[in-house]
C-alpha cells in the first residue's frame, strides 16, 4: 500500500497501555531470571552514578594540585583517577553486557507469545482477509522488527530515566554546597539565593526541555509513518521475488518497476520530512549542549574570581553542574530515541489490538462452525457465505455428502467454489452456519497451488506433520506413484521448493502429501489443474487405488474428473447479487 500522506498513527499509548505491554514479562515463568538480570543492571547503573560522585571529588583534588604545583599529590591523584577508569569501564561493560542479555531474552518471549496470538485461531489467516490496511499492515515486520525495538528501547530509555533520576538525586545535593549564595541587589537591599548553580541548572534545563519538545513533536508521527512506508516497500520486493517466473511471462518489469518506484517515493517523501525536523532537532540540541560545557563556568565565574573557591572548586561545580544539568535535560538527549520507542510502541499497540479483536471474534463463533455430526456424512446445515465487504456469496442448507460416495463440485469460475472449501475447513470467517463431519475425521485439502515450506524437501512431503512421521521408503514409493523418482534422492536437500518446482511438480508433491497422510476426507480445489487430462486421469486412479478409505471431494471444471466420482453438486448464481446456491445435481 502507498500513500502521499503519512498515515494518522493509533491514539497515543498511554503509560497503562504501556505497562499493559510490558507486564506480562515480569510476571512470566521468565520473572525471577528476568528480575534478576535487572536488578543487576540497576546496580551496576547505580555504581557507575557513584564512581562519577567520585570522580568528581577526585577533580577538586586533582586540580587544586595542579593550581599549588603539588607533583606529589598529582601523581597521588593520576594513581586514584586510574583505578576509578578500570572500575568505571568494568562496571560499564557488564551492565552493557546483561543489557543486552535481558533484551534477547525478552524479544525471545515477546516473540513467542506474539506467534501463538498471530498463529492462533488462525488469525493471522482472519487478519489478511479483514485487515484492509486497519492497523494491521505487516505483521511479519510488527513481529520481527517493531518487538525487538519495544524491548531494546524500553530498557534503554527505562534504565536512562533511572540514572538520570539517581545522577540528579546525587550531584544536586553536591552542586547546592558547591554554589554557595548568590547576592543579588533588590532595590535597596540584597536579596541571596542558596544554590544558585542548582536553580541556574533548573532554569537552563526546563528552557531546553520545552523547546526540544516544541522542534520534534512531529518525529512521532513520521517515524510511525516511514516504518510502514519501509515495510511496504520491502513486502513489494518480496513479492516480486516470490513471482519472479510470472513477472518475466507476463515481460511485466516495467510495471513492477513502477509499482516499487510508487513504494518508495512514499518512503523518500516521508524521509524528507523526517530530515527536515531531525535537522532542527540536532541543531538546536547541539548548540544547547555545546552551550552547556561553557554556561556553568559563566555561571560559577563571579565565586572563581572572587577568591571563594579555588580551581579545583570551580572544576568540581562545573562537573556537578554538568551532571546535574545532565540528568534535568535527559528528555532533550533522549527525544529522538523516544519517537523511534513511541512509534514502536504504537505499532505493537495496535498489532496486540487487532490480534485480540480478531481472537474475541473466532472465540465468540462467529463465522462457520465446525463441530461433530453423524458417523457416515458431512452435512452442511444453515450456511450462509458473504465476501469481507458483507455481500452474500453462497448459501448451503441440508446439503449431505456421504462417506465413501466421491463428490464433485462445479460451477462458473468465482462463483464460491474454494470459499465452500474454506468453510468446510472452519477458516471462512463471514457468515453463518454450521458444518457437521464424524467425530475425529481426518480431513486434507490441497488446493490448486499448493503450500510447500521452504526446507528439505522431506519436510514439504511431510507437511503438516513433522519431517520424521514418514519413513524413506514411503515417502519414496508415494514419489514413485505420482511419477517423482527423481526427487526421492534428494530428500534431505533445503532449497525453496516453490520457485524450484515446476506447478505441475507441486501439485504432484501435494498428491503424494496426501498418500501419505491417508486422511478420511481429501477435498482437492483444482489441485490437478497444472496437469494435462491423460495425467490427471492416471492420478485419480491411483488416488482411488491407493486410499480406499478416504472420500474424495474434488473441484474441477475438465468433464473427464466427472467419473471418478459417483455424486455432483453444482452452484448456482443467484439474481441481483443474491449470491449462488449450493444443490445437488440429479443422477450425479
Amino acid at each position: 500500500m502507498t500513500a502521499d500522506r503519512p498515515p494518522t498513527p493509533p491514539a497515543r499509548a498511554s503509560l497503562r497501555g504501556l505497562w499493559a505491554l510490558a507486564r506480562p514479562y515480569w510476571f512470566s515463568e521468565e520473572r525471577w531470571v528476568a528480575r534478576g538480570l535487572l536488578a543487576a543492571i540497576v546496580a551496576l547503573n547505580l555504581g557507575i552514578v557513584g564512581i562519577n560522585v567520585l570522580i568528581n571529588q577526585w577533580n577538586a583534588a586533582f586540580f587544586n594540585a595542579l593550581q599549588a604545583k603539588d607533583f606529589a599529590a598529582f601523581l597521588h591523584q593520576l594513581g586514584v583517577f586510574t583505578v576509578l577508569a578500570f572500575a568505571y569501564i568494568a562496571t560499564a561493560v557488564y551492565e552493557i553486557y546483561l543489557n543486552l542479555m535481558l533484551q534477547i531474552r525478552w524479544r525471545r518471549w515477546l516473540t513467542d507469545v506474539y506467534l501463538d496470538a498471530w498463529l492462533g485461531d488462525r488469525v493471522y489467516y482472519r487478519l489478511e482477509l479483514a485487515s484492509h490496511g486497519r492497523g494491521t499492515d505487516n505483521p511479519d515486520q510488527r513481529i520481527s522488527q517493531d518487538l525487538r525495538a519495544f524491548a531494546s528501547r524500553t530498557l534503554a530509555l527505562g534504565l536512562g530515566l533511572l540514572r538520570a533520576v539517581v545522577t540528579l538525586a546525587s550531584f544536586v545535593t553536591i552542586l547546592w554546597g558547591l554554589s554557595g549564595p548568590l547576592v543579588v541587589p533588590l532595590g535597596d537591599r540584597l536579596l541571596p539565593i542558596p544554590g544558585y548553580m542548582v536553580w541556574a541548572a533548573l532554569i537552563y534545563s526546563v528552557l531546553g526541555t520545552w523547546l526540544t519538545h516544541l522542534i520534534g513533536r512531529p518525529l512521532v508521527r513520521l517515524n510511525f509513518a516511514q516504518e510502514r512506508f519501509e515495510d511496504d516497500f520491502r513486502f513489494g520486493l518480496l513479492r516480486l521475488r516470490e513471482n519472479a517466473e510470472g513477472i518475466a511471462l507476463y515481460g511485466g518489469e516495467a510495471d513492477e518497476k513502477r509499482s516499487l518506484r510508487a513504494r518508495f517515493g512514499a518512503v523518500w517523501r516521508n524521509w524528507h520530512e523526517l530530515m527536515r525536523y531531525q535537522k532542527r532537532l540536532i541543531g538546536f540540541t547541539a548548540g544547547y549542549q555545546q552551550a552547556a560545557i561553557i554556561f556553568p563556568f559563566l555561571v560559577a565565574a563571579p565565586r572563581y574570581f572572587s577568591g571563594a573557591i579555588q580551581l579545583g572548586g570551580l572544576m568540581q561545580t562545573s562537573s556537578a553542574f554538568g551532571q546535574v544539568q545532565d540528568a534535568l535535560s535527559w528528555f532533550v538527549g533522549a527525544y529522538s530515541d523516544l519517537a523511534d520507542w513511541k512509534a514502536s510502541v504504537d505499532r505493537v499497540s495496535s498489532f496486540e489490538a487487532a490480534i485480540h479483536a480478531a481472537r474475541e471474534r473466532a472465540r465468540a463463533g462467529e463465522g462457520i462452525t465446525v463441530g461433530p455430526g453423524a458417523s457416515d456424512r458431512l452435512a452442511l446445515h444453515g450456511v450462509a457465505l458473504d465476501l469481507p465487504d458483507g455481500r452474500p456469496l453462497v448459501t448451503a442448507d441440508g446439503v449431505e455428502l456421504r462417506t465413501g460416495c466421491h463428490a464433485l463440485l462445479t460451477g462458473p469460475s468465482g462463483v464460491g467454489k474454494s470459499t465452500v472449501f474454506r468453510a468446510i475447513a472452519g477458516i471462512w470467517p463471514f457468515g453463518h452456519g454450521r458444518v457437521e463431519l464424524a467425530p475425529g475425521a481426518r480431513t486434507l485439502f490441497l488446493p490448486q497451488r499448493p503450500y510447500l515450506p521452504i526446507g528439505t524437501l522431506r519436510e514439504a512431503v511431510s507437511y503438516p506433520s513433522g519431517p520424521g512421521r514418514f519413513s524413506d521408503a514411503a515417502v519414496a514409493d508415494a514419489f514413485r506413484l505420482w511419477r517423482l523418482d527423481g526427487l526421492a534422492a534428494p530428500l534431505d536437500e533445503s532449497d525453496h521448493w516453490a520457485q524450484r518446482l515446476s506447478p505441475g511438480e507441486q501439485q504432484r508433491v501435494a498428491l503424494a502429501r496426501a498418500l501419505l497422510h491417508a486422511p478420511d476426507w481429501l477435498f482437492l480445489a483444482e489441485a490437478t489443474a497444472a496437469l494435462d487430462e491423460a495425467t490427471e486421469r492416471e492420478l485419480y486412479e491411483v488416488l482411488r487405488a491407493g486410499l480406499p478409505r478416504t472420500t474424495l471431494v474434488s473441484i474441477a471444471h475438465r468433464p473427464g474428473v466427472a467419473r471418478f466420482h459417483q455424486a455432483a453438486y453444482a452452484l448456482v448464481p443467484g439474481a441481483d447479487g443474491a449470491g449462488a446456491r449450493l444443490v445437488t445435481v440429479p443422477g450425479g
